[in-house]
């Protein structure tokens, strides 16, 4: 399954799972899912959004549509690093992901200058016009190690288990490294489900037996509210 498709829609379904259930459901999933040819891996990601976190913040709000813009790379690239300009919105439940693929130094140019040149699509017009209106700044760092699975049966049955997600505020460039602050328990995994339509039948059946439920998480929000629960203290402290 190749990471450069430029262009997704689907319903993308979140649960969190403790170690000892992902175990669980680790072995039981074998029969049915295949790991990618891409294994275990590192996903990097700079979250953009406004001075004062006006995207997150309507996020958190749950609405019925909401949008992001974030910079990817699998793994910590160098200026030469092939890495993804993201756009994605989701409108109710349905997840629609737009990307453009660049090497790391004309991502930067392009995302903190405004400047790319000799590109020209209407995926790039969709980022021009979200910048435009925003005026996104690099806010936050988030990074996690990935397995990602498809069908045996229907390779377009996605499914993917996300560890040690971690996040920081600070040395927001991808090519600083993966380090960051833990936003879960160092054993808890989130898993997601990435389809088109229904469930296969066995997929239901095992969530239902197993009793993994689905939650809404955000990973990008999480890390917000812990940062501003830090710094709620830290002016509490001062005070």
């Amino acid at each position: 399954m190749s990471k450069n498709n430029s262009i997704f829609e689907r319903i993308e379904k979140k649960y969190l799972l403790s170690g000892e259930k992902y175990k669980l459901f680790w072995e039981r999933i074998q029969e049915y899912m295949e790991v990618d040819e891409y294994g275990l891996s590192t996903i990097c990601n700079i979250y953009y959004d406004t001075d004062n976190y006006e995207l997150i913040r309507h996020s958190i709000e749950k609405p019925a549509y909401k949008e992001k813009l974030r910079l990817r790379s699998y793994g910590v690239p160098k200026e030469d690093t092939q890495t993804f300009v993201e756009i994605k919105k989701k409108w109710s439940g349905v997840v629609y992901k737009r990307r453009i693929e660049m090497p790391m130094q004309e991502s930067r140019r392009f995302l903190n200058a405004g400047k790319v040149s000799g590109r020209d699509s209407q995926i790039k017009r969709e980022i021009d016009y979200f910048m435009e209106f925003y005026h996104p700044v690099p806010k936050m760092f988030i990074a996690y190690d990935r397995i990602a699975m498809y069908g045996k049966d229907d390779p377009e049955l996605r499914l993917t288990m996300d560890f040690r997600i971690r996040y920081r505020t600070e040395h927001l460039d991808l090519t600083e490294g993966d380090f960051g602050t833990l936003v879960l328990g160092e054993d808890d995994v989130l898993m997601e489900i990435k389809v088109g339509g229904a469930y296969p039948i066995w997929m239901a059946q095992l969530l239902s037996e197993l009793q993994i439920y689905q939650t809404s998480f955000s990973k990008y929000g999480t890390a917000y509210k812990l940062e501003v629960v830090k710094d709620m203290e830290k002016r509490r402290n001062i005070c």
